[in-house]
């Protein structure tokens, strides 16, 4: 839904100069002096028709608004920004969403409504989207991170209905799942474990953790879909923690699994089998892996010919490379502070086409408002120098909010 009847409304009391209490009928005359208590450069909600007693305020994006959920009915937005009210937390959009520009306040709303605020530049960047921004060119070179073939960058992304959808570099996206995705809780991909010569997404299911292989099956570069999936782990795997295509790591030509177990921290390789399946487990790593809060196979980033892997430390928010070798991981490297600020690490290829993998972040709350003025949502690319590190971040998009996964 694009623009609810609440947004609507709310625009044009904005508009109209009209307070939120004379559109909607609430009943109730307006209390300007009580929402004036409001300090410059907050954003303050109170749970009172005239805007007296306790008072909310905030001056950044919350996913949650804590006890505050569902109780807002007299608002003031005294910063610079427009304020995103979404009526369920994580932006959560069932019961409508408003977008209330600098200056505005009102009360006698409703009975209580928002579940999460967005502080954000523009009234553009409170509209939830399908799909975000995805443009890629072509790299000259098919495989890794290419799902369609067309030798450019592509990406899945869920979205919080439970859609997956297809986003090809330089063609319209793809719906290829209308619903049911979020019965699950690892999706996987980069890697073509059917050995059919196309990518295919290995996906945990929640509730019995059962591991699926969906088949990537693509009729030249325009169409895109799943072939009958299959049963290639019977249960148990809701004993790891986070799961990664990891490539061809030990060097059988097939595409192999990474799993962090969840109990012990040991990192395990499951490698791919010519039936499409996955062969015995090799233990990669003794312990500790579950300190880590992201882990993503991006390709071979060192130019050496083998995949390698990017690991963030929920600790401190480094970032490390790990390169690959024969079957194992070699001694990790130190190539970034600070990375906890990302929602999400994603691996482009070589999304830039100077022939070196690069990586690519979704920024979270809390990233700095120079790379991403709106905080959270933005799409960085962080380019490979085929050594293992990262250059400097660009930003590519500004709409990557309010997913529910991306791949």
């Amino acid at each position: 839904m694009r623009t609810s009847i609440l947004q609507r409304l709310a625009t044009a009391a904005t508009t109209l100069g009209l307070t939120a209490a004379g559109l909607l009928g609430a009943g109730t005359s307006p209390a300007q002096a009580a929402t004036s208590d409001c300090p410059s450069g907050y954003f303050c909600a109170w749970k009172t028709s005239n805007a007296t007693g306790t008072m909310y305020k905030t001056t950044s994006t919350a996913l949650s608004l804590g006890t505050w959920n569902g109780t807002f009915r007299s608002v003031n937005n005294r910063t610079s920004k427009w304020a995103c009210l979404f009526s369920g937390t994580n932006y959560g959009t069932s019961g409508g969403f408003m977008a209330l520009a600098p200056g505005y306040k009102a009360t006698g709303w409703f009975n209580g409504f928002g579940g999460s605020v967005r502080m954000v530049p523009t009234e553009d960047d409170c509209y939830p989207r399908s799909t975000p921004t995805w443009t890629s060119t072509e790299t000259g070179s098919s495989g890794f991170s290419d799902f369609n073939g067309n030798w450019s960058p592509d990406v899945l992304v869920r979205t919080k209905q439970g859609e997956l959808w297809f986003l090809p570099g330089g063609r319209t996206v793809d719906l290829l799942g209308t619903g049911g995705w979020n019965a699950f809780n690892a999706l996987v991909r980069h890697g073509d474990f059917s050995q059919d010569g196309q990518e295919d997404v290995i996906a945990r299911e929640a509730a019995t953790g059962k591991l699926w292989l969906y088949p990537g099956q693509n009729s030249g570069l325009s169409t895109v879909a799943f072939g009958t999936r299959k049963l290639i782990g019977t249960g148990g795997w809701n004993v790891m923690g986070q799961l990664v295509g990891a490539g061809d790591l030990n060097g059988d030509t097939r595409s192999d699994l990474v799993a962090v177990e969840k109990a012990s921290g040991k990192l395990w390789l499951y490698p791919g089998t010519a039936a499409g399946t996955l062969g015995a487990r090799k233990l990669l790593g003794t312990g500790g892996w579950n300190g880590m809060n992201a882990l993503t196979g991006v390709g071979d980033m060192n130019n050496d010919g083998r995949p390698d892997l990017v690991a963030r430390e929920a600790s401190t928010g480094k970032l490390w490379f790990y390169p690959g070798k024969a079957g194992a991981y070699g001694a990790r490297v130190l190539i970034g502070g600070g990375w906890n600020s990302m929602a999400s690490l994603l691996a482009p290829a070589d999304y830039t086409g100077d022939g070196s993998n690069d990586l690519a972040a979704i920024t979270g709350i809390g990233t700095s408002t120079t790379l991403c003025p709106a905080g959270d949502g933005c799409l960085l690319i962080y380019p490979g120098t085929g050594t293992g590190k990262l250059g400097p971040a660009v930003r590519k998009a500004t709409d990557w909010w309010g997913l529910n996964g991306v791949f």
